[in-house]
Parts: structure tokens; sequence; C-alpha cells
């Protein structure tokens, strides 16, 4: 059952890494995001704050980063299967949990805006968690 669960993690991973990177994709070329789904159409509104960035850096880079250990954990896990990487695997996720808490609600409170990829890579967060507490 474990070796199901991290082959789901990677596979959110994955997903979480192709969202993040269609997003730094968005912040180097400039192009609007496509966002059409009802009430979550605030992607380029989101993307364009002043909060989309920490230090200059855009925080779908940051995502990219996460969503990139992430995966590696996960595929180190699957062939090596070691308790250690399994305790490595939840504190990355805990904290992408937390982080994704923090800027959802920036968005709620502070942009008023919600963005239907920040919301993807949320919940892919919280489902990686939930996987990795197996």
């Amino acid at each position: 059952m474990k070796r199901i669960g991290v082959v789901i993690i990677l596979f959110l991973a994955f997903c979480g890494l192709a969202d993040s990177a269609y997003l730094a994709q968005h912040e180097i070329s400039g192009t609007p995001l496509i966002c059409n789904i009802q009430n979550l159409n605030g992607c380029n509104i989101v993307a364009d704050s002043p909060y989309s960035q920490i230090f200059g850096v855009p925080l779908a880079e940051f995502g990219v980063l996460f969503y990139g250990i992430l995966f590696v954990l996960a595929a180190l896990e699957l062939v090596l299967f070691d308790r250690f990487l399994r305790r490595v695997l939840q504190v990355v996720s805990l904290l992408g949990v937390i982080a994704s808490l923090y800027f959802t609600s920036i968005q709620i409170f502070f942009i008023g805006a919600f963005c239907i990829y920040c919301t993807t890579s949320a919940l892919i967060a919280l489902l990686v968690l939930v996987f990795a507490s197996f």
C-alpha cells in the first residue's frame, strides 16, 4: 500500500511541477495566463500582484523547486524505501501546505482574486501530505 502512495506522490509532484512551470513560463514571457473558470479567473491579477514574488524571485520558481524536491524524494523512497526519506517527504510537504495556506489567505484578504493554478498547487501539496502520512 505504501508503494502505491509513493507512486501517487510521484504523479502529484509531476502535476505540481507542470503547474508551477506554466506559471514560471508566464513570468518569463509575460504572456497572459489562460484561466476561464468561474470564480477562479483572477490568475493574471494574482500573478501580476506584488505578492507574486519574494526577494524578486517569482513564487512559481519556488514552486518548481518545491515540486522538484518532492519528486526526487518520492523517487528515492520508491527505490530505497527508507523511514528517514519518508519523514523528510512529510516535513517538506507540510512546509508546502503551510506556505499554500499563507498564499491562499493573501489571495483572499489582500489581492481579492483567486488563481486556479495557485489553488491547484495548494490542493496538490495537501494531497501529497495526506499520501506521505500513510
